[in-house]
């Protein structure tokens, strides 16, 4: 977008565009979301930043009315798969506070000074002043929706000191964090709990609208008992159903839980996050993993607006609006994953999953049902053979692929991009380019991914209307096929009632079958 784009965005109060940039204005100091209900700014005193960091660093304050920081983060992150895409990927996942930045430079294959350079360039800020303002997100978000305690919540959030967690917050809200926490009333959000256990909040994740609860039914059909639960409970009218996805996770510093709930009927259709872990400084890799698990920084308006200008998709995008790609809260764990899953249906793929997660580690969890970890590369490496059913190749692939992943000679993740990621991956045996594709899709949310040679895609071709003269690989909506290969996979899915169907395989290369189930 150019300067008018944006500005013509400011003066209507599109909301669509919070997140994606930040308006500064010379004549207040401060800067602001697109949305902000303030008078519009004269354009000569108007400046645009990709980020907030770039809005801190040049001498402004956020906004008190519109709460900038309180916004869905830009999709912008995995549609670029440049340094700068990677390198927020990295920093939302919290990299910089666990490997500082020389840490993250090594990750992206740069020298420190090099990559400060191209932030700097590219964001209008540097790797520090970024994640900088990635922690006073957080921050804001746990002052705002929990009773932590200050100090609780300053580590929480990735800072080292609750000095440098308190000029922090003074330095980009121009308040106190007990200031900031009395924004919550004034903004009708609902404060949690977490005073008594700091280790457990409550809190809801922001989003864009439309929100298809449909990914719920996706996680569902594939959770591993013990490791993941999913429930789907009604209001009695049978008009709205809460949808809940639960699991555990293993995290940097420790292990941890989380339920993610929906409920349509509820005011402002919150999506509210319950977790525990069992270390306070992993809570920025958890939120940040699971807004990655729900898509939640997308952009469905601008997707759907795409998707729907294609004969053959227009009438799924009407009935199915702000479809997500489910992403992913463990890189390794989705490898193994798709790989088990290869040429067999969900359900045989989730009963080969269910003998695996024998391997795993027994964990003590304040939810019901969720009693162990997935296993560790280390831990399939040495017990995955005794429990794996199937094909021997099929066997000797994946354990060869957690050996590789165990020693570090595998090692890929939410910082990589897609020609990276093939070049790691297609080396291993039993991994073809669907597979590729598949962990693009999950792990680094790319959202361009046409998975042509699946069966289930051809067979959502059959079912929705033809498209005559249009390209076979959907080149016409990108960089959204991504969001296409969901909508095929959904239509694939639909029969008798809204039950699944299996989807017979008939391609050489592997997948994971008949992958989103129909939703409501």
């Amino acid at each position: 977008m150019d300067f008018w784009q944006r500005y013509r965005a400011i003066d209507a109060r599109d909301t669509r565009f919070d997140g994606q940039f930040f308006t500064a204005v010379s004549s207040t100091g401060i800067y602001c979301r697109p949305s902000c209900p303030a008078r519009t700014p004269k354009a000569e005193n108007v400046t645009f930043y990709e980020t907030s960091a770039a809005a801190h660093e040049a001498g402004y304050r956020a906004c008190k009315r519109c709460l900038p920081e309180a916004v869905p983060g830009t999709p912008a992150w995995n549609i670029r798969s440049d340094i700068a895409g990677r390198a927020m990927r990295l920093i939302n996942d919290g990299v910089i506070s666990r490997e500082g930045v020389d840490g993250l430079a090594h990750r992206l294959g740069y020298s420190a000074r090099q990559l400060n350079r191209i932030l700097s360039n590219e964001l209008g800020a540097g790797p520090l002043s970024l994640a900088r303002a990635s922690r006073a997100q957080t921050a804001r978000t746990l002052l705002v929706s929990t009773d932590m305690l200050l100090a609780d919540v300053a580590f929480a959030s990735g800072f080292n000191s609750v000095r440098q967690f308190n000029d922090t917050i003074g330095e980009v809200f121009a308040m106190t964090p007990t200031a900031v926490r009395a924004t919550a009333a004034k903004s009708g959000q609902r404060r949690g709990t977490g005073a008594a256990a700091p280790a457990e909040l409550t809190l809801n994740l922001p989003y864009r609208d439309p929100f298809d609860p449909g990914i719920f039914d996706f996680l569902a059909v594939r959770a591993v008992p013990g490791i993941e639960a999913a429930s789907t409970s009604s209001d009695g009218t049978g008009t709205h159903e809460t949808r809940t996805y639960a699991r555990t996770l293993r995290l940097p510093r420790g292990n941890a839980s989380f339920s993610v709930s929906y409920n349509p009927s509820a005011l402002g259709k919150p999506l509210q996050l319950t977790a525990a872990v069992v270390d306070l400084h992993d809570l920025p890799a958890l939120l940040s993993r699971v807004r990655r698990l729900f898509d939640l920084d997308a952009d469905p308006l601008a997707i759907d607006d795409a998707l729907a200008k294609d004969p053959r998709l227009t009438a799924s995008v009407a009935a199915i609006r702000g479809m997500r790609v489910p992403g992913a809260v463990d890189p390794h764990e989705l490898l193994i994953r798709a790989m088990i899953g290869q040429q067999i249906t969900v359900g045989a793929a989730r009963t080969a999953l269910t003998y695996l997660s024998a391997a795993g580690s027994r964990v003590d969890s304040a939810s019901p049902g969720l009693e162990s970890l997935f296993p560790t590369a280390a831990e399939l490496a040495e017990k995955g053979r005794a429990l794996l059913r199937g094909p021997q190749r099929r066997i000797d692939s994946i354990v060869a692929a957690a050996e590789a992943m165990a020693t570090g000679e595998l090692e890929f993740g939410y910082g990589d991009h897609l020609e990276g990621l093939e070049r790691k991956l297609l080396p291993l045996p039993g991994v073809g380019p669907w597979t590729v594709g598949y962990v693009a899709m999950r792990v680094l949310g790319a959202p361009d991914v046409f998975l042509a040679n699946d069966a289930a895609v051809r067979n959502g071709l059959k079912v929705l209307p033809a498209g005559a003269g249009l390209s076979a690989d959907f080149r016409e909506v990108s960089p959204w096929r991504s969001y296409a290969t969901m909508h095929l996979w959904r239509a694939a899915a639909v029969k008798h009632e809204g039950r699944e169907r299996a989807i017979a395989p008939n391609t050489r290369d592997v997948r994971e079958r008949s992958p989103q189930t129909p939703g409501t």
